[in-house]
C-alpha cells in the first residue's frame, strides 16, 4: 500500500502532487471505499491503479478464506469428537447388552451353541 501511494505520487505528479495525496487514494483503494476525490489520470497511473485494486481483493479474499477455513476445522473437530463419544456409548452398551444375554444362554444350560440346526 505505501509502496503503490508513493508509486503513484511519481507516476502522476500532476494528480497526486504529495505522496501523502498517494498515499491516501491507496489506502481508500486497497480498503475499498474508493471516495472518488482522487483518480490517476495518466496510463501508468491507471494500471497502478488496476494492480493495487486486484491485490487488494486478493488479500481480502485469502484473509476471509482462511478464517472461515479456521471456523470450519474447529466445527469439524467438535462434532467429529461428539460422534466419537456417542459410538462409543452405544457399542459399550451393545457390549454390556451382549454379555447379559450370553449370560442367560449359559444359565439355560449352555449347549444351545452346539444343537444341530
Amino acid at each position: 500500500m505505501i509502496i503503490s501511494g508513493v508509486l503513484m505520487h511519481f507516476t502522476d505528479e500532476k494528480t497526486y502532487p504529495t505522496i501523502g495525496d498517494g498515499l491516501w487514494w491507496a489506502i481508500q483503494t486497497v480498503t475499498t471505499v474508493g471516495y472518488g476525490d482522487l483518480v490517476p489520470t495518466s496510463t501508468v497511473g491507471r494500471l497502478v491503479a488496476a494492480l493495487v485494486m486486484v491485490v487488494g481483493i486478493g488479500f481480502l479474499a485469502v484473509v476471509t478464506a482462511a478464517i472461515t477455513s479456521a471456523f470450519i476445522e474447529s466445527a469439524r473437530r467438535r462434532l467429529q469428537g461428539t460422534e466419537t463419544d456417542t459410538l462409543s456409548a452405544k457399542l459399550d452398551e451393545i457390549g454390556a447388552r451382549l454379555e447379559v444375554i450370553e449370560a442367560g444362554l449359559k444359565s439355560m444350560g449352555g449347549h444351545a451353541r452346539d444343537a444341530p440346526r
